[in-house]
């Protein structure tokens, strides 16, 4: 096979770049030291086992940030490979380019090059200056974010190396509900430059990689490429009628030095040269071939191999096995987590020490939790200690008795910028009584200090380490933004990945403070509980009684106690909004059950309901859907219940509900319930309603049969 030793370079690379192929089993983007640095091929950041950045969208990222800093490092990078090697990078070590010639190769009819496709091999050029260049720097300059053109709308490596790859690992099933439009046409645009490929060479190369575009201006310049010998060519343009690219010489702009042509001409007039010297020869040899430059030349080639595979080697040994996760240096942040344990005992904790009130007047032991420690909704977050940007130190358990938000973001990333104003205005306004955190990915995180010097935000900022950091403690990822908040004995009351505006903050803090309410009304508790009118109420009673008029002023009390009620409820139903977040009442609904009873929300009325949506693929929503009947059949009529499963893949959702006595359903083809009730694809959520309608829960992840009962004695004694 005359092109065997291409194919093994092109192996070798696509390995070496994604060598952390523990990556593909875990389902988690490798975010350490090397992802700082560009990898001269085409190959996405977020591939699971990708351990470099990919050069064209590290491009983006630093037009973006145009407006704070020039990226010299990555402008200078993208030069380098550019000259030393030019489109040698496409032909030899882009694993892109082996995807695509491994897709030609399906038997099938093959389209060859015409005036068409050499017409068309100029649309990367445009692609490069609108969607790399254009629009990076117009979100970047005129509205502060980081826009990514090419990869956001058009890329085919994220799609399949980054997206189909995360999501085809299970424990990723909880990704499909970030799925939208945007995922569904760069699906669609993959699927159809995959199918290009197979019948024409190199369809994505050829007509709209801009990274091969901006490599190719550097073709006539680079160090490594195919050279012609003059005093052996004879002109008969054979190479370039047998080259599969849309060349008009060898070694011009769409060349991408393959080598082909060197075994097609019959002079032996091409060869792949390294400056002066020769990495590939024709059969005949070079013009100034001995027979000492050609033994040098195979013992230079078997170093290098030898070379290689000690690199590669090594770099599979690194990134699977020898790797301890420490922390990433040049961060400036040192994030240590501690135990349980280093927590001073609570009876030698005053409030003041615990974050609580310096009067003592909530003492520390109000704030204790027994719950178990972890990231999901009703567990308590680990204590951490995070350094600060300004200098200081922020330690968890030293916020005892307040409520604290943890804000996971990104320069690079749009919606976290957008609203990181609403964090800081909010901080502001609840600053005696608020914790907050702003924590920076570990990926790429260099220029956090220069986005944020003229933002006027006085947030607590910190960037996060890679390993045991403030995203691990939090269960954060490359997704963003995430919000984490914790009531004040430090559970998890909200972990989500989406944007949330000021008046959800609100909400949140107000459903995180409801302890603290109980704490402040202890001592009065009792004699709250009966107020003015009722007091009165029983008096008049009393005295009925004894001129034997108690039932009629009994009868007549609990006719006024009824009028109140439907007064309040009246006043209540026209004040609370129709929304799915806390505090808003759920809009009512029917859904049809798959026993053929029907389920409407606003038949309960007065009662509990807990609404969970869940799938059969989801492993989590079939333990939740499990822990959900066992605690309905424990508390009776006093709560009702449905599981309402997505319309995606339900044809299972019988078989999972057959043993189950809460009601199950199928949503519709609009996923009706899902939209109404804030659901999507991750699962499993659950969504719990008060006896007015209003959600007072409303959060994905699994919750226990323990968890259930303690969400309703905490909001209903």
């Amino acid at each position: 096979m005359k092109d065997k030793k291409r194919r093994l370079i092109q192996l070798y690379s696509a390995l070496l770049y994604n060598a952390n192929l523990k990556g593909f089993v875990s389902g988690r983007i490798y975010t350490g030291n090397t992802k700082a640095l560009c990898v001269p091929g085409f190959n996405c950041y977020s591939c699971p086992g990708a351990v470099g950045a990919c050069p064209l969208g590290s491009l983006q990222a630093s037009l973006a940030a145009s407006g704070k800093h020039i990226g010299f490092y990555i402008v200078g990078i993208v030069l380098l490979y550019g000259l030393i090697a030019g489109r040698t990078i496409c032909g030899w070590v882009c694993p892109m380019g082996l995807i695509q010639e491994i897709l030609h190769k399906i038997p099938t009819y093959k389209l060859k090059k015409s005036r068409v496709t050499r017409a068309l091999s100029y649309l990367k050029y445009l692609i490069l200056a609108l969607f790399v260049f254009a629009i990076p720097l117009w979100y970047g300059l005129k509205h502060d974010m980081a826009v990514p053109g090419f990869c956001k709308y058009i890329c085919p490596a994220g799609t399949f190396e980054g997206a189909m790859a995360l999501l085809s690992n299970k424990n990723n099933s909880g990704f499909f509900g970030m799925l939208g439009i945007l995922f569904t046409r760069k699906f669609v645009i993959m699927l159809i430059i995959g199918l290009a490929c197979v019948f024409c060479y190199r369809s994505f190369c050829r007509f709209l990689c801009p990274l091969g575009a901006l490599y190719g201006m550097f073709n006539k310049l680079a160090l490594i490429g195919v050279k012609v010998d003059m005093d052996r060519c004879n002109g008969c343009s054979l190479c370039v009628r047998k080259c599969k690219m849309d060349v008009k010489r060898v070694g011009d702009h769409e060349c991408i030095h393959c080598g082909h042509c060197i075994d097609t001409c019959a002079q032996g007039a091409l060869s792949l040269k390294a400056g002066e010297f020769t990495l590939k020869a024709p059969a005949k040899g070079c013009a100034d071939d001995t027979e000492q430059t050609v033994e040098k030349r195979k013992k230079i080639e078997k170093t290098a191999w030898t070379v290689a595979l000690v690199v590669l080697v090594f770099a599979l040994l690194w990134y699977n096995l020898l790797s301890n996760g420490k922390d990433k240096k040049g961060t400036g942040n040192d994030t240590a987590v501690t135990e349980p344990s280093d927590i001073l005992p609570e009876e030698k904790v005053s409030g003041a020490e615990a974050g609580g009130d310096t009067s003592g007047q909530y003492p520390a032991r109000r704030y204790e939790s027994s719950a178990e420690p972890g990231y999901n909704v009703g567990e308590r977050l680990p204590d951490f200690t995070a350094e600060c940007l300004d200098g200081n130190t922020f330690t968890l358990s030293e916020y005892k008795g307040k409520v604290v938000f943890i804000n996971l973001w990104a320069t690079w990333c749009g919606p976290c910028v957008a609203e990181l104003p609403y964090f800081n205005e909010f901080y502001h306004e609840h600053s005696d009584d608020v914790a907050m955190l702003a924590c920076h990915s570990p990926s790429v995180s260099e220029d956090v200090e220069e986005f944020l010097e003229d933002k006027g935000w006085d947030i607590p900022f910190t960037i996060d380490t890679d390993g045991e950091g403030v995203f691990k403690v939090t269960g954060g990822s490359n997704t963003l933004p995430q919000t984490i908040v914790l009531n004040r004995k430090g559970e998890v009351i909200y972990n989500e990945i989406r944007s949330v505006n000021h008046e959800m903050l609100e909400k949140l803090y107000e459903q995180a403070s409801g302890d603290k309410t109980a704490v402040e009304t202890e001592e009065t508790a009792v004699e709250e509980a009966v107020p003015e009118d009722e007091t009165k109420r029983d008096e008049a009673v009393s005295e009925a009684a004894e001129t034997d008029t108690a039932d009629e002023a009994v009868s007549e009390a609990a006719d006024a106690d009824m009028e109140k009620d439907d007064d309040m409820d009246s006043t209540q139903d026209s004040a609370v909004p129709n929304g799915h977040d806390i505090g808003d009442r759920l809009p009512d609904f029917t859904v049809e059950c798959l026993d053929g009873s029907t389920f409407t929300l606003s038949d309960h009325k007065g009662k509990i309901v807990v609404i969970h949506l869940w799938a059969t693929y989801s492993k989590d929503s079939v333990e939740g859907l499990k822990e959900l009947d066992e605690f309905c059949r424990e508390q009776g009529d006093a709560v009702v219940s449905v599981a309402v499963h997505n319309h995606y893949s339900s044809g299972k959702a019988a078989e999972y509900a057959k043993d189950i006595e809460v009601p199950v359903a199928v949503d519709n083809g609009d996923e009706e319930i899902f939209k109404l009730t804030g659901g999507s694809m991750m699962l499993p959520r659950t969504v719990i309603l008060n006896e007015r309608g209003e959600v007072i829960y409303n959060a994905k992840g699994v919750l226990t049969k323990d968890r259930l009962e303690y969400l309703l004695v905490e909001n209903h004694g």
